[in-house]
């Protein structure tokens, strides 16, 4: 369940980010980077700042 919850937000906010891009300023391209570095560290460290978060506020595998 988690791991769906972690991909669902990742896609969500890459399609977020190039939505405001697109439509508000390029800027929001960094975010979209700073989502794709954190999927790519968490392929080699498997750690990922998302699965903590939804660990607090109480989501379990």
């Amino acid at each position: 369940m988690k791991n769906r919850i972690v991909r669902a937000a990742a896609g969500s906010f890459i399609l977020i980010s190039l939505m405001l891009a697109i439509y508000i300023n390029i800027n929001w391209l960094w975010f979209t980077a700073f989502v794709g570095a954190n999927l790519f560290q968490s392929a080699f460290t498997k750690w990922c700042l998302m699965e903590d978060i939804l660990t607090k506020f109480g989501i379990r595998e």
